[in-house]
């Protein structure tokens, strides 16, 4: 009995310390495995988040308030505008809509609020309407409406490219500046757009008010008769003067 309990005692000694070792590798691999992940994951995510300037807050700040009246000036175009100038507005609609919402997620993420448009005003936004041209613009229908709108919404497009270009110089935040560049690309192609609706609409607006080809005409040849009579006078000048 003393001989079997002593050869176990041996056997134990022996396996005890290998199981030991095969506990603490089994360990030290599970541990390793699992902090490599978050350990590459943590700098990535703190970088982004901290990776932004007083230029990309302003930029949001700003351009919420600034988009909010462009879609406010869109609305009044659905029951104002002849048909062309209603496509336009609700496409402006359709593409400001979701960048407000874009440009509230970023101030979220970067710990900042948008601000009130009363103290956004106190900033001065280019291109923003007056309360009093705002409502101009609600008091005007018809071509009236068209024209003014065009007008209007094309001094707030510049604004709009103005604000967004100094983002694109100063910021740093991708999304902030990337963003920026879109409002650059699709504002400066509708400026472009609507230059040429407005000259088309004046064209219109001449066609339809009936007596305005005649007036248009009669400048022309009051004009020609002028030429005419300056130059018979200046021959009557050269002739006296012979």
């Amino acid at each position: 009995m003393t001989e079997h309990t002593g050869h176990t005692e041996h056997t134990l000694k022996r396996v005890l310390p290998l199981l030991a070792a095969a506990v603490a590798a089994a360990l030290t691999a599970t541990a390793c495995g699992g902090t490599e992940p978050s350990a590459e994951a943590a700098p990535e995510s703190s970088a982004e988040a901290a990776e932004f300037n007083d230029s990309d807050v302003m930029f949001a700040q700003m351009m919420i308030p600034h988009h909010e009246q462009a879609v406010e000036m869109a609305h009044l175009a659905e029951d104002r505008a002849g048909a062309e100038v209603r496509d336009l507005a609700a496409g402006i609609e359709a593409a400001q809509g979701p960048e407000i919402e874009q440009l509230t997620a970023m101030l979220e993420s970067l710990g900042e609020e948008p601000l009130p448009e009363a103290e956004a005003r106190d900033h001065g936004m280019a291109g923003m309407l007056t309360d009093d041209r705002l409502a101009e613009l609600e008091r005007a229908e018809g071509g009236e409406f068209d024209t003014l709108f065009l007008e209007m919404m094309i001094a707030h497009h510049e604004g709009a490219v103005q604000m967004a270009a100094e983002e694109i110089e100063n910021g740093v935040n991708p999304e902030a500046v990337e963003l920026a560049e879109s409002v650059v690309e699709a504002q400066e192609a509708e400026i472009e757009q609507m230059n040429g609706m407005l000259g088309g609409a004046g064209s219109d607006s001449d066609a339809d008010a009936g007596s305005a080809p005649e007036a248009s005409t009669g400048p022309d040849e009051t004009e020609g008769d002028e030429a005419g009579g300056d130059g018979e006078g200046e021959a009557a000048h050269d002739h006296s003067g012979h």
